[in-house]
């Protein structure tokens, strides 16, 4: 004999779905965009300015879980990670995996993220521009600043390449001639 269950029987066994918490699909963190259904330690590698060993030391610094997705976290725990990576020597990230150690116009260690990266990078290459340096005319001019070859490379609309004979017969440039 096959054992039914009463309607009563059945109406306990129905799960109550749990109520889950509710997650953010998109963050903005430092004026990007973040994922929010990645691990933090790989969503905030978005931000620019941030690596994979600068985002693992940021999470294990300041005690975040980097497994925990990034949508569940609450408005303050995005402000305090806002924070870890504005100011990283404050909650004890050593200053070799900072971005920009020594800098010219503090002479402090710092790390620069988000848009402050295209402005820092902006304000370097106009003050090699007005000290004339080497770098500054090669950035002034165009050119390769870090010693390539330029003799085919980076030749804008000039034209690469020599004059085959026929070519030159035909146009009626003029012939070379060898010197003796």
């Amino acid at each position: 004999m096959i054992y039914e269950k009463t309607k009563e029987e059945k109406k306990k066994d129905v799960k109550k779905p749990k109520e889950k918490h509710r997650m953010r699909m998109i963050i903005r963190v430092l004026g990007t965009d973040l994922d929010g259904e990645k691990d933090v330690a790989h969503a905030i590698l978005k931000i620019k300015g941030v690596s994979h060993s600068f985002a693992n030391a940021i999470c294990k610094t300041a005690k975040i879980d980097p497994n925990k997705k990034l949508g569940s976290f609450t408005e303050s725990e995005i402000a305090e990670l806002e924070k870890a990576i504005r100011e990283p020597l404050e909650i004890g990230v050593s200053s070799w995996l900072l971005n920009r150690r020594k800098s010219i116009e503090s002479g402090k260690d710092s790390h620069v993220s988000g848009q402050d990266i295209d402005v820092t990078r902006k304000f370097d290459i106009q003050r090699m521009i007005d000290k004339k340096n080497y770098k500054g005319v090669r950035h002034m001019f165009g050119l390769p600043v870090r010693g390539q070859r330029t003799r085919s490379s980076f030749r804008r609309g000039k034209t690469v390449g020599v004059i085959r004979k026929s070519v030159r017969l035909a146009t009626g440039a003029p012939k070379k001639e060898k010197e003796e």
